[in-house]
């Protein structure tokens, strides 16, 4: 089977397993909300995936199992979206803080290597042409201020997920008191009481993918950046060896820049699942859509799972960068009438840096907030 490249990094967060212990525990707590108490201990029901097409979702199947396995009040006053929704939602969480925790890896070593190298002179470039000197440090120091605004919104995210209750068509029409039952259950989940159910309203779902793809945009600027310096004719940062890792089938000479192939390959899908998440709330129609519900929930999964991954990499691969000063400066060196023809030339292309020493503290000022919160 064809999988992605990395998906073990991802085990347990967002597959079917993950989502069926994700229903269960919606299920658990709205009982608590009907007063009932439910201890199913290890238990996680197996599927039947013909009963699951013939249902057109998992909950139909998931509440037949929980009935037959518990005697007491359950799902009475949900419906399936509810379930699915917030199921939905608590795997995102779960994903989006492995996420903005490995992102938080990458930050501390971005802020090892700004500052050491923060005096590392080395050729600017724009437009794949020689600019003027930079340094390493003030590369990374970029790199350090997209992951952390992107961070900052992940944890935005989290903090204001919101569970689903509405009942068979938004009106929670089947529960004696609606608000006080839809916000014990976003209580007992940990999640927020929107205010009403978000049905065909899915902002709550493309909030979720858009945090996650503006992250992977951040990640894939990086691994370009990382697999641009890293080419052989140019040499100025490489991958750290591990062994068995980049090797190639044909040719025993290659070393292939795994890590940031494969980060910079998230950061060119998420976009499109991303998209598709936000056609699918375009078409979210009536009281509960005809196939725009059904299509999000695997852009979504796919999304989260492509995320969790590349960010798991991006760590390894920051943690472990080479990064080769002396090239760098032999490089800028030689291309010093280039470099320092905005100045109108010189040969030092140290000695033309403006304030890119100034703006690696502004970057690391900024970790030290967060590190000190």
């Amino acid at each position: 089977m064809i999988v992605l490249p990395g998906s073990h990094r991802a085990a347990g967060l967002v597959d079917d397993a993950a989502l069926v212990r994700a229903m269960l525990e919606v299920e658990v707590a709205w009982a608590r909300v009907l007063g009932s108490s439910v201890d199913l201990g290890d238990w996680v029901p197996s599927l039947d995936p013909v009963e699951v097409e013939a249902a057109g979702n998992p909950v139909l199947p998931l509440v037949s199992a929980l009935r037959a396995k518990v005697s007491v009040a359950v799902h009475t006053g949900l419906t399936s979206q509810d379930v699915l929704d917030t199921a939905l939602v608590l795997l995102a969480r779960g994903a989006l803080e492995r996420v903005s925790a490995d992102l938080g890896r990458v930050a501390g070593a971005l802020v090892r290597l700004a500052d050491e190298h923060r005096s590392s002179v080395m050729a600017g470039r724009t437009l794949t042409q020689h600019a003027v000197p930079i340094t390493f440090g003030l590369k990374a120091a970029r790199w350090l201020v997209g992951v952390l605004d992107a961070v900052d919104e992940l944890e935005f995210v989290v903090r204001n997920l919101p569970v689903q209750c509405g009942g068979a068509a938004g009106t929670l029409s089947r529960v004696e008191d609606p608000v006080a039952s839809a916000s014990a259950l976003a209580g007992y989940l940990g999640l927020v009481w929107p205010g009403l159910p978000w049905h065909t309203h899915r902002a709550p779902v493309t909030r979720i993918g858009d945090a996650v793809v503006r992250a992977c945009d951040v990640l894939g600027v990086l691994a370009g950046d990382v697999l641009t310096l890293g080419r052989p004719e140019i040499g100025e940062v490489s991958e750290g060896f591990v062994a068995g890792r980049g090797g190639s089938s044909t040719m025993p000479h290659k070393r292939n820049p795994v890590l940031s192939v494969l980060v910079n390959s998230a950061a060119l899908r998420a976009p499109g699942l991303g998209a598709q998440l936000h056609l699918c709330a375009a078409r979210a129609v009536d009281e509960r859509p005809d196939g725009a519900w059904h299509a999000e929930w695997p852009a979504l999964r796919a999304l989260l799972e492509l995320a969790v991954v590349a960010a798991s990499q991006a760590a390894e691969l920051v943690e472990g960068l080479e990064v080769h000063a002396d090239v760098m400066a032999r490089r800028a060196r030689e291309a010093a009438s280039d470099l320092l023809a905005e100045r109108g030339g010189g040969d030092d292309p140290a000695s033309y840096l403006g304030a890119a020493e100034l703006f690696v503290d502004e970057a690391l000022k900024r970790w030290k907030w967060r590190d000190d919160r």
